[in-house]
């Protein structure tokens, strides 16, 4: 009597990156900010607040000088965080084969999550693995994106098995393909020092997050370990270790900060140091040529390519450096797609 067989099972991946513009136009630029600053996880203030303050006087000033920006970052392909999403899924894709099913989506604007589930859903697959594009987890980012599509998922009739990647902050994989980039940089001339620079949060956002009141904000993120496994800013230090170690650096020739700070407008202490002022102090100590990474985002887009890339190099040259020079972004480098579909087969 023959064996009945089943339809072979697969796999469903949902890669997710922060959200871009439709375009660099004011308008556009606007609905991705609104959308942006009232998420309840990235201004994480009463919701009385927060919509009249954010949609009635900070995205109306921000929108157009934000527009500004984005006509400088974008390119005939569009946005770089979109098309180099794009261009990861298409990769990962192709490595993973025909027993997964790979979708991209935007945590804002679009191609949204929702979108990006519904393709997941028609192609009936078995389960769902959500690999948020953050290396280290922050309330703001991973912590959005997985509040998001278990409200999503959770209208479902039927919900598949669902899990989440959280962090990649130690990931090999990740830390090679950032190394790699670097030492193509090294490559080409002599660095006094490197710069790891991570998007900033507020330090209440860590405090909130913190395992038994462990956080300090201080020599507590001088090891990584159970206790802080999900401290954004213990994490970044450990990303900042682990890269020291990968391109044989010692202590004294690099250094961690955070950028993009919100604090002259919010009043509110944002982690430190602050990038901006530690590049500016470099020069009188005889630091004239910078080597700088964003281990905080795998691929290209305002903060990377415009705030470290342009604006930093502009205020460091302005006091007395020399050379400030940004490794790019991983983006849909075959090395990254690599470590990409491996952590998702490990998962």
């Amino acid at each position: 009597m023959p064996t009945p067989t089943s339809a072979k099972r697969r796999i469903g991946v949902l890669l997710v990156n922060l959200g871009t513009p439709d375009s660099p136009q004011t308008p556009d630029v606007r609905r991705y900010l609104n959308e942006f600053l009232t998420d309840a996880r990235v201004i994480d203030m009463p919701a009385a607040v927060r919509y009249p303050l954010f949609q009635g006087i900070v995205v109306p000033l921000r929108a157009p000088k934000s527009a500004k920006i984005y006509q400088q970052l974008w390119t005939e392909r569009g946005s770089p965080l979109l098309y180099h999403g794009l261009d990861l899924q298409r990769l990962v894709q192709e490595k993973l084969g025909p027993e997964y099913v790979v979708a991209f989506g935007m945590r804002y604007q679009k191609p949204s999550i929702e979108k990006a589930l519904e393709e997941l859903r028609d192609a009936a697959v078995d389960r769902i693995i959500v690999l948020p594009l953050f290396p280290q987890y922050a309330a703001a980012s991973t912590g959005s994106v997985q509040e998001k599509v278990m409200e999503i998922v959770g209208k479902w009739w039927v919900v598949p098995s669902i899990s989440f990647i959280s962090t990649f902050t130690d990931d090999p994989g990740f830390i090679a393909s950032f190394a790699t980039l670097g030492k193509a940089e090294m490559a080409k001339r002599d660095y006094d020092h490197v710069v790891f620079s991570y998007h900033g949060i507020p330090e209440r956002h860590v405090l909130k997050g913190s395992f038994k009141g462990y956080c300090q904000l201080g020599k507590c993120c001088n090891t990584y370990n159970k206790n802080n496994r999900y401290c954004y800013r213990a994490q970044c230090f450990e990303t900042s270790r682990l890269l020291a170690k990968e391109l044989g650096l010692d202590e004294d020739q690099y250094t961690t900060s955070f950028q993009s700070r919100l604090q002259s407008r919010l009043r509110d202490p944002w982690l430190q140091p602050y990038t901006d002022e530690v590049l500016k102090g470099m020069p009188a100590k005889g630091i004239k040529n910078v080597l700088a990474f964003s281990p905080a985002f795998v691929a290209d887009c305002l903060e990377t390519t415009i705030e470290v890339g342009l604006e930093f190099k502009e205020l460091f040259e302005q006091a007395g450096g020399e050379h400030w020079q940004l490794v790019p972004s991983l983006n849909a480098t075959p090395q990254w797609a690599d470590a990409v579909t491996d952590m998702i087969r490990r998962n």
